[in-house]
């Protein structure tokens, strides 16, 4: 293993690093990429850097040329424009992809005779943005001797597995997750990475061998009987980090490649805590990890954490024998309803340890007064249920099932299915998404039933009561929804689900086939071609065509 202090000073110039598009870089030519890197970044005046990059292989260039120029690093979770006008209000200098890709990395920079000193461990550090319980971003500051320890731990775990393998990752570095099983891990254990992540398990796959796969939840859960699972199967390991792996997708992984998913326990505050592979139910503490409980909440010893030697966990924990503990769910979810305290991951718990549902999500709403919600992904057994007793049936059979554990006034009131729960870029859960997509319908919208969400295609369920305030007037002896609020109902649910950031434009091809009427219960289909800036929208029902049209977005030229 290369101290990363000294990874750059020491290389092995002839060693691979990495692979970029379709080339492989040696330790050589990562060297000049940095030293060309720092000689830029030297020159400007901000001391603050904010680093984004889709790849990994320019992310690592721009890293080590930022703390060689002797500059802070701050890694912000997106790329967003307003989070890159907030960092620039900060005096803080954009660094890699935010309005247009960096200079191209691989560039056959001119030879130079400067040299590369090592970095001070203590001295040199980069601060991972995350959100917080509030919802606001989250400063986390980390040195390069508290990332050194962590990657030192990983090599003691698994460095023999992995041998010589590549790296494949399908999570961002922009997490502490990814920076450091996808970037400083490799880069100091002299394995080769693969630069950019992999979109699919079939592109992933046709990437190298031997290799490893850098995953998380919402990638593993999302493989089934048409992935390549022979290929799957050569991996050396499958790493998973950024949520618990529902039991049924850790499963089906053991069956097919003969291997088990390795877990990850951690956060971005304390790094790694510990792992475990199915079918363990228990965690298990990594070297020098110590957990203690005062009253009532857990506390952290970690290496990782040298001047935070007793951290306070946001989670609730059993310690069992032999360094291992269980996970409980977080203890900042017990929320109070009508004065009664309700653990909405017990809620969740109790929810999926049920026949019919694989995933849920419990989030609180107010609406007149505080209730809970439910989105919530259904098992073959809930599929063949709705299918067969309907939506109102499965729905009392779910609360049937709680009431055996929670008293009437805490039972959900509101109910989503959907195809999948909605994942941050970093694999965790989309709580904006979650609260928006569960926010009370009100007496102008549509009641949301159920949802099928794929990255630019939506297929939205919807109830149109009786009560919306357009029916009285649009017509009194024959009320009839107008055709302005489907219009409007459409937009609303695009630009919640997709990243719809330009202006309205104009209408195309909009047709009203078909009256829509009180107490109907409705498909909106919407797709989103972000290239063009158009949004399709179709409102149907048994096979009926009831509206239709193009919403176009953009400035008029």
């Amino acid at each position: 293993m290369h101290e990363l202090a000294h990874l750059l000073p020491f290389a092995d110039v002839d060693q691979i690093v990495a692979r970029h598009c379709g080339c492989d870089i040696s330790s050589g030519q990562f060297q000049q990429a940095v030293r060309y890197w720092r000689e830029r970044l030297t020159a400007e005046p901000e001391t603050t850097v904010a680093l984004y990059c889709h790849d990994a292989y320019p992310f690592a260039v721009l890293l080590f040329a930022a703390w060689h120029a002797g500059k802070k690093v701050w890694l912000p979770a997106n790329n967003a424009a307003g989070t890159a006008a907030q960092l620039t209000q900060n005096q803080c200098h954009l660094l890699g992809d935010w309005r247009i890709h960096i200079d191209d990395v691989l560039t056959e920079y001119a030879p130079t005779v400067s040299v590369f000193s090592p970095l001070h461990p203590q001295q040199t550090e980069l601060v991972i943005f995350t959100s917080g319980s509030t919802g606001e971003a989250k400063a986390i500051p980390k040195t390069l001797q508290q990332l050194q320890t962590e990657i030192n731990t990983l090599e003691q775990c698994w460095g023999r597995q992995l041998g010589d393998g590549t790296v494949l990752g399908t999570v961002s570095q922009q997490h502490i997750y990814g920076l450091l099983f996808r970037v400083l891990w490799p880069l100091a254990a002299g394995r080769c990475f693969q630069s950019k992540a992999a979109l699919s398990p079939e592109v992933l796959v046709k990437q190298a061998s031997p290799a490893c796969w850098i995953a998380s939840p919402a990638h593993l859960k999302r493989l089934d009987d048409d992935s390549p699972w022979d290929e799957l199967a050569n991996l050396s390991l499958i790493f998973s980090s950024g949520g618990v792996l529902p039991t049924a997708a850790a499963t089906q992984i053991a069956e097919q490649v003969r291997q088990a998913v390795i877990e990850i326990y951690g956060s971005s505050e304390t790094g790694g805590i510990g792992w475990r592979q199915y079918p363990a139910q228990n965690w298990t503490l990594f070297p020098g990890m110590q957990l203690s409980n005062h009253n009532d909440s857990w506390y952290l010893d970690s290496p990782y954490l040298p001047d935070q030697p007793d951290f306070e966990l946001d989670d609730c924990l059993s310690s069992q024998a032999n360094s291992q503990f269980l996970l409980l769910g977080r203890r900042d979810r017990t929320v109070k309803i009508e004065e009664k305290r309700l653990s909405l991951c017990e809620l969740e718990r109790r929810l999926t340890d049920s026949l019919w549902l694989e995933e849920a999500a419990a989030v609180v709403v107010n609406h007149h007064r505080d209730t809970v919600a439910i989105a919530a992904v259904l098992s073959e057994e809930g599929k063949h249920c709705l299918r067969s007793e309907g939506r109102t049936n499965i729905i009392k059979l779910l609360r049937a099932e709680l009431a055996h554990w929670f008293e009437a006034i805490l039972l959900p009131r509101k109910w989503l299915f959907l195809s999948q729960l909605p994942l941050t870029p970093q694999g965790k859960l989309d709580h904006d998404l979650l609260r928006q997509l569960l926010a009370p319908a009100g007496d102008k919208l549509p009641q949301l039933q159920s949802a099928d969400l794929l990255d630019n295609r939506a297929q939205l369920q919807l109830k149109v009561l009786a009560s919306l305030v357009y029916f009285p007037d649009h017509f009194p002896n024959y009320p009839i929804l107008p055709g302005v609020v489907q219009i409007g109902w459409a937009e609303h649910f695009a630009k919640i689900l997709f990243p719809i950031n330009q202006p309205f434009c104009r209408m195309e091809v909009i047709k009203f086939i078909k009256p829509i009427l009180p107490d109907c219960e409705l498909t909106l289909q919407l797709t989103w071609k972000a290239d063009s800036g158009k949004l399709y929208f179709q409102f149907k029902a048994h096979g009926d065509n009831y509206s239709s049209g193009r919403l176009v977005y953009g400035v008029t030229v």
